[in-house]
């Protein structure tokens, strides 16, 4: 795997789940990894996705000679079967990667995967809309949304802003986003004074549109 493609993130079937996360990903500028047996499904994602491979065996070996060990996240969608579910996840935990999130289309599957250490979502619960946010958005902690436009977002602060201002940036005035209180440690300011000068490892919670918020959150 190039280092070019570090960091990617790892989908491991193409399903109508799966697909459609690997086809939003990719519209959002993301680097992809992915897998299947069937070869037309793969076929169909390499229209988007260079990596793409077709394969029955999803050993950690495999897994790792496909790229798979140097994503930042593996997201398993084989929800409709029990055991490739479960061996998929055990082989890609067992790669290491930082996050393994893992589809399932039951209670009683979704405890197993739980279980084994992997994040487990359910495709009648959460959209893909909403997993591709959270994966793209891997940095904030916790949002409220809203509306479809507006949320109360938790971000960590960009490390331009570290050591200046409160006063002196251009977060309302750029991006529009209103900060509600300031995360320090475990303390929380929400009586924020505009000379506050940023830490390191500040965090905001701030009010704004979603759009906003996603290029102020990756904005370096």
């Amino acid at each position: 795997m190039r280092k070019s493609t570090k960091g990617a993130i790892g989908i491991i079937g193409l399903g109508k789940f799966g697909m459609h996360l690997a086809q939003s990903l990719a519209k959002s500028g993301k680097g992809i990894v992915c897998v299947d047996k069937d070869e037309n499904k793969v076929q169909k994602a390499m229209q988007f996705c260079r990596y793409s491979f077709v394969s029955e065996d999803l050993s950690t070996e495999t897994l790792e000679d496909m790229g798979f060990k140097e994503c930042s996240i593996i997201v398993v969608c084989i929800g409709e079967h029990m055991d490739t579910a479960v061996l998929a996840t055990l082989n890609a935990l067992n790669l290491g990667v930082e996050k393994v999130i893992v589809m399932s289309n039951t209670e009683e599957l979704g405890k197993v995967l739980e279980k084994l250490g992997a994040e487990v979502i359910y495709p009648y619960i959460d959209s893909v809309d909403k997993l591709t946010r959270r994966i793209l958005t891997n940095n904030i902690l916790d949002f409220i949304s809203l509306n479809e436009e507006i949320e109360i977002t938790e971000v960590n602060l960009p490390a331009r802003y570290v050591g200046h201002p409160l006063s002196e940036s251009d977060i309302r005035s750029k991006y529009g986003l209103n900060i509600i209180a300031i995360k320090s440690g475990h303390e929380i300011n929400i009586k924020i004074d505009p000379s506050y000068v940023f830490q390191k490892d500040d965090k905001l919670i701030v009010l704004g549109e979603k759009a906003q918020v996603h290029k102020f959150e990756n904005r370096r």
